[in-house]
């Protein structure tokens, strides 16, 4: 044989080998390049909750009130840190009570709060108060009662210079109902109300994200008096009309976070009558294709816990892990490993 054909069939042989270890790696899962990573940074000096107010304010994480358990009472403090392992006290005692699954965003460079419930008021259990607070000490009373319903366990989100509020739980005169109904704000103050029956049911404990433009709304449901649990995934470019976009592959829920990272929606947590607490991870680009990160089982399951996007990580703070905790977990899921991911679902789909 020739030394050229030699040369030839030596390289197509160390090019198939090469191929076969690249193919091998690519199905594996990447080893050996750095990926996700999931890991406790610090319990908190402030005391195991869930249900709090949660967000990020001038380069820091910010956790506003919640439920505690032992006995049962709603906390009215105020900390935040600049890097979830040390935690500074703010303010011990808010001028409200109705810190128990409160709505909290950052708007038009204010803190706003509203919503939410209380165990002080027991004849006016929900509230449709409007608060905002320019530094987390002084805080405003900008709304006695909102155009929309005293309510609770309900999303706000901001897109296109508007706050939407989606849904909830209304609690009026003693009676609960779930709403669909769809409310946005370009002051926090004057409201509008987009539609009073939005295409999705009436929900409340679900989760809401402005994502490629357009609200999203997923899973949800009810916890009593009739249990109900949610997965399904709907989104909508004005609020009005809406477009079911799929049943998702995660079992149905309350009481979860979703967050908006690298490019891609999480769904992180919750609880459902059938498990209790759930550790499930997921994540999806278009709210059709849905997959479970890995790392979910490394962490203890658990439901309602305060959920933030900061500094390339997504931050899960507190939340009731059977019991209440005041864990600070940091979950790192570098951009170029979602890429690779992504490429080899098209490449490999059944891998």
């Amino acid at each position: 044989m020739r030394p050229f054909f030699r040369k030839v069939i030596y390289l197509c042989l160390f090019l198939v080998f090469a191929l076969g270890l690249f193919v091998t790696w690519f199905v594996g899962g990447f080893p050996g390049l750095p990926g996700p990573t999931l890991k406790r940074i610090a319990v908190a000096d402030w005391q195991p909750r869930d249900s709090a107010g949660e967000f990020v304010f001038k380069n820091k994480l910010w956790i506003l009130g919640g439920w505690k358990t032992n006995p049962p009472e709603l906390l009215q403090d105020v900390w935040n840190s600049v890097d979830g392992v040390k935690w500074n006290l703010v303010q011990a005692k808010l001028p409200f009570h109705y810190t128990d699954l409160p709505m909290s965003i950052v708007f038009k460079d204010r803190i706003w709060v509203m919503g939410g419930t209380t165990l002080s008021d027991p004849a006016n259990p929900a509230t449709n108060t409007v608060w905002n607070s320019e530094d987390g000490v002084n805080w405003n009373k900008v709304q006695q009662s909102a155009a929309w319903s005293p309510r609770t366990a309900t999303p706000i989100v901001e897109l296109n210079g508007r706050l939407w509020i989606l849904g909830g739980l209304e609690w009026v005169n003693g009676k609960q109902t779930l709403k669909n109904d769809v409310w946005s704000s370009v002051d926090g103050i004057n409201w509008v109300k987009a539609t009073e029956h939005a295409a999705w049911t009436p929900r409340a404990f679900h989760g809401a994200i402005a994502y490629q433009g357009k609200l999203w709304v997923l899973g949800g449901g009810s916890y009593t008096p009739d249990y109900v649990a949610l997965n399904d995934v709907w989104n909508s470019e004005d609020g009005v009309n809406w477009t079911k976009v799929a049943d998702a592959p995660w079992h149905g829920r309350i009481w979860f976070s979703t967050a908006v990272y690298n490019g891609y929606m999480w769904m992180i947590g919750g609880w459902s009558k059938e498990t209790l607490n759930r550790n499930g991870i997921w994540y999806s680009a278009d709210g059709l294709n849905w997959k479970r990160l890995v790392l979910s089982n490394t962490w203890r399951a658990r439901h309602e816990q305060s959920t933030y996007v900061y500094d390339g990580k997504i931050i899960l703070a507190g939340g009731h892990a059977d019991p209440l905790t005041n864990e600070v977990w940091e979950l790192n899921v570098p951009s170029y490993w979602l890429a690779i991911d992504r490429l080899a679902d098209k490449i490999i789909p059944w891998r």
